[in-house]
């Protein structure tokens, strides 16, 4: 048991008649090791940008909130008025009258 890891450790495994099998099995690994880090850092890549994305995606929700006040404050008619008034227009205080045309 002693010998075997000892022999792990100081790399004697690489060294003997089978090596080329544990050669092909340390490139699979290292393959497998890369990958793995690829993998990861396109995750991470896709949660900042999810991330970015989420925080573009409030803030547009905040500005067409803010601009849909806006635009129902302007459609008051109070608001209409005050601004019609300062171009000489004042809202009627007579009811309209219907015109009706009677042909014979």
């Amino acid at each position: 048991m002693k010998k075997g890891f000892f022999d792990i450790i100081r790399g004697q495994f690489l060294m003997n008649d089978t090596a080329s099998k544990s050669w092909m099995f340390i490139v699979y690994l290292s393959f497998l090791a890369l990958v793995m880090i690829a993998v990861s850092h396109r995750t991470d890549e896709k949660v900042h940008k999810i991330t970015q994305m989420s925080t573009e995606l409030k803030e547009l929700k905040s500005r067409y909130v803010d601009v849909r006040m806006q635009r129902m404050q302007l459609q008051l008619e109070s608001e209409i008025i005050s601004k019609m008034e300062t171009r000489g227009l004042a809202p009627s205080y007579t009811p309209p009258v219907k015109i009706v045309i009677e042909e014979e």
